[in-house]
């Protein structure tokens, strides 16, 4: 039977660690290159994992290699989910539209029953969205909370006062919802106020 390269003892037994040592700093520089942690955690768990490798010499065989590589890259996924190192932890994200409902923020342009545009405190990477007021108009720069994110990229608004808190919002869309007397209206604010 003819022996396969690799039984041919052509390779020493610090090669396989030299290569992963080498496919890791090729991720480290493709991650520093592109950005966006694409190849971080692999990169870090291959490089240390080929360097511990160098150290421990002939008992760096392939199992041990591999477990290596798991154990650093564990290691590494958690160390980047915790310490955060490209920023936000989410914050600025919107999960789905759902999420929009109830942010704030102000208009930019001003919003009609058919028209209008907003920026949100916190949006998202673009936190401009067209918008659509619940009844009447909205001038620049009026203070909004989203009341409906909608689904697409058109949300409803409405406008507040900034002394206005999150229960004298509630009741203004609960007015909004139920046209609600004023003399109704102000019994319901009345008890809140007591509550």
């Amino acid at each position: 039977m003819v022996p396969l390269p690799l039984q041919l003892d052509l390779f020493g037994p610090e090669t396989l660690p030299l290569l992963l040592v080498l496919a890791g700093l090729g991720l480290s520089i493709a991650e520093a290159i592109a950005p966006g942690a694409h190849f971080v955690v692999l990169g870090v768990a291959l490089l240390a994992a080929g360097l511990v490798g160098l150290l421990i010499g002939p008992f760096a065989t392939p199992f041990v290699l591999g477990v290596l590589v798991f154990l650093f890259g564990t290691l590494a996924l958690y160390g980047y989910r915790e310490l955060d190192f490209y920023g936000g932890k989410g914050e600025g994200q919107t999960s789905d539209s759902a999420a929009l409902k109830g942010k704030t923020g102000h208009v930019t342009k001003r919003v009609t029953p058919t028209s209008g545009q907003v920026k949100l405190n916190e949006g998202g990477f673009n936190p401009y969205y067209a918008a659509r007021s619940v009844h009447g108009e909205l001038p620049e720069g009026t203070e909004v909370v989203v009341v409906d994110p909608g689904g697409g990229n058109v949300i409803t608004v409405e406008g507040f006062s900034p002394g206005e808190d999150e229960i004298d919002r509630e009741l203004a869309r609960e007015r909004a919802r139920n046209n609600v007397d004023d003399d109704e209206a102000e019994r319901e604010r009345e008890d809140a106020e007591r509550a």
